[in-house]
């Protein structure tokens, strides 16, 4: 007769993958296997993750100069990119042919279909540094055997025949790296300054929440705004960038704070935090050892959260121009093409293009916070 008992049940084998993959896991397995099951949020971070990599290499990335201008093809529409060609495969864009129209006195542009331009993959260019330090004459696309007067313009150009790819490109180091730093600034100030408000309370606690509401009363733009406007227009660009990222972060930390604090007060009288006193570890060891660890993963979705905030605020500044000014490129900065009205309507592509940059990159971060939220609480829902 065989022996019941030994026959594992479905209850047992569902316990038993449970157990191997919820039990018995760590803080940061649990988080994952959380995460994963948030679709959006996994191709948010893909997304996320190409954007900066392409700030990374923009030099690589981007076919011209960003600050090259060209007066003939001032306006330029952007040239859709065609891979076959009288039957056979060849990547090329059509040659823009400008007449003027005598009427409206404006330039017009047609595509040349006769005159068809190869786009090639890691083409030879003019000697370049990537990064800042390493030496290269290869960029990943562009012309094949180009010639004075071809135009290779995918995003359209600007009022001075500036390629909006390449400054769209470039323009997002600025954009996503000043929001990675001004939320890095208010990461520091955030969690030791709402630590030590949730860990010690009393009158330490009363001060803390007082400046926090009172920073947090004032109305943000116009505080941005006036800050912005005083900085010295003399100043170098790299001066102007960091403080518009302290400017942008000034305000951001006061949230992560609230919430640190809340979870400091849910967590200072467990066990483990007096097991650790009991064991002699200082209160800022209890903190940075035990305290912060404990919720690392809840901080990091605030974080990524956090991040659109930044990048939204310096388009705004640098829209309004008061931020980020030429010849330092931004999204923002792109952007001031857009205040004028005709150049939009002659030029459609000057707003959208970097629009679009911010919205992806914008939409990426949220879904991409959202995921990580959920998953902070790996427990919910489990």
């Amino acid at each position: 007769m065989t022996d019941m008992t030994q026959i594992p049940s479905d209850t047992d084998a569902v316990i038993d993958l449970r157990g191997k993959d919820i039990a018995v896991a760590g803080q940061w397995r649990l988080f994952w296997l959380k995460f994963k099951k948030h679709k959006i949020a996994l191709a948010s971070l893909v997304v996320i993750a190409f954007m900066y990599l392409v700030a990374l290499f923009a030099e690589f990335i981007a076919p011209f100069d960003p600050n090259a201008t060209n007066a003939r093809f001032t306006y330029a529409p952007p040239q859709g990119l065609s891979l076959i060609h009288e039957g056979a495969f060849m990547p090329h864009v059509d040659q823009l042919k400008m007449t003027l129209n005598t009427q409206s006195m404006r330039r017009e542009f047609t595509a040349d279909q006769t005159k068809p331009l190869a786009v090639g993959f890691f083409v030879k260019s003019d000697p370049y540094t990537l990064a800042g330090f390493i030496p290269m004459e290869t960029k990943l696309f562009g012309l094949v055997n180009a010639r004075p007067g071809d135009s290779l313009y995918v995003f359209g150009a600007d009022r001075l025949g500036r390629d909006i790819f390449s400054r769209v490109v470039y323009g997002a180091r600025i954009s996503l790296s000043i929001g990675l730093v001004g939320v890095a600034m208010s990461l520091v100030l955030g969690v030791a300054i709402g630590g030590i408000s949730g860990f010690f309370g009393g009158w330490i606690d009363v001060v803390i929440q007082r400046v926090i509401e009172l920073l947090r009363s004032i109305p943000t733009i116009p505080l941005w705004m006036g800050l912005a406007a005083a900085i010295p227009v003399g100043w170098p660009p790299l001066r102007t960038y960091f403080v518009i990222t302290l400017i942008v972060s000034l305000l951001g930390w006061t949230s992560l704070a609230r919430e640190v604090r809340g979870k400091f007060l849910s967590l200072r009288n467990e066990d483990f935090v007096t097991a650790a006193r009991l064991d002699g570890m200082s209160e800022f060891g209890i903190i940075f050892h035990h305290l912060v660890p404990s919720f690392m993963s809840h901080i990091i979705a605030t974080v990524t959260l956090a991040i659109p905030t930044m990048i939204l605020a310096e388009t705004a500044l640098s829209f309004l121009g008061i931020g980020l000014q030429p010849p330092i490129i931004s999204w923002g900065v792109l952007l001031q093409e857009a205040q004028n009205i005709r150049a939009v309507a002659q030029a459609p592509w000057l707003l959208f293009t970097p629009a679009a940059a911010i919205v992806i990159a914008v939409l990426s971060l949220n879904f991409l916070g959202d995921g990580l939220r959920d998953a902070a609480d790996p427990y919910e829902n489990a």
